[in-house]
């Protein structure tokens, strides 16, 4: 089952963008134009015992026809559903009274796509509703245990090869570059070369089978591609 999350933004053009990365990542998008009718399906889910807790997170803008983000806080609060801000109000005050206001993040508008996603597995993960099973095609990787398996067969992988396969998979069908990948993984402070990246790249597909599933990105870096 996909990780739900509630997308609450009344720019349309805005919101199918959203919408369009969080399905290329792996989620199920639930969008809302409206203040009203976010709070409405809200409450619905509140009070419903079956679909209680089936939305792990609110993307949530702040100026929104019917209702605004602020005040839907409360309800989302009410459903135990974390909120992100995602707000053109960038100044500090409107800033503080979200934080304090009980929303765990607060992103101004204009922001980079890939930014919003690592911090929603932070989010996601601190709330204990992070994804805790990834599977592509045959290859399952188990977040909790650390471990991945391919055809039901644990597959023995270094640590940094683990780690740059969860990196991908994670923000699956978003391009990194080299550079990226070294910082994400072997930490700012490595002095080593981007060939480091091609090896372990190269060990990973050999060993899952994935080939056609890690892509290189002409100039850029790589690419998981799952395309469900």
């Amino acid at each position: 089952m996909k990780t739900k999350i509630l997308v609450i933004e009344d720019d349309n053009s805005i919101s199918e963008l959203i919408c369009m990365n969080l399905e290329a990542a792996g989620y199920e998008p639930v969008p809302f134009l409206d203040g009203l009718e976010a709070e409405a399906f809200i409450i619905g889910t509140e009070a419903d015992g079956e679909r209680a807790g089936e939305i792990s997170l609110a993307l949530v803008d702040v100026m929104l026809p019917g209702k605004d983000g602020f005040a839907l806080l409360e309800d989302l609060e009410r459903a135990k559903i974390p909120v992100i801000f995602l707000t053109a109000k960038a100044d500090v005050v409107s800033k503080v009274h979200g934080l304090k206001a009980g929303a765990e993040d607060y992103i101004v508008k204009p922001f980079e796509v890939l930014e919003l996603l690592v911090r929603m597995e932070k989010v996601l993960k601190r709330t204990g509703r992070g994804r805790r099973q990834i599977q592509i095609r045959d290859v399952v990787i188990d977040l909790e245990k650390h471990s991945v398996t391919r055809k039901g067969e644990r597959v023995a992988l270094k640590p940094m090869e683990y780690e740059l396969l969860v990196t991908l998979a994670l923000e699956k069908n978003i391009a990194f570059s080299r550079q990226e990948l070294l910082n994400r993984i072997w930490g700012t402070d490595y002095v080593g070369e981007t060939r480091t990246v091609d090896v372990h790249i190269g060990q990973l597909r050999k060993k899952l089978g994935f080939h056609d599933v890690i892509r290189t990105i002409s100039k850029t870096g790589y690419r998981l591609e799952d395309m469900e």
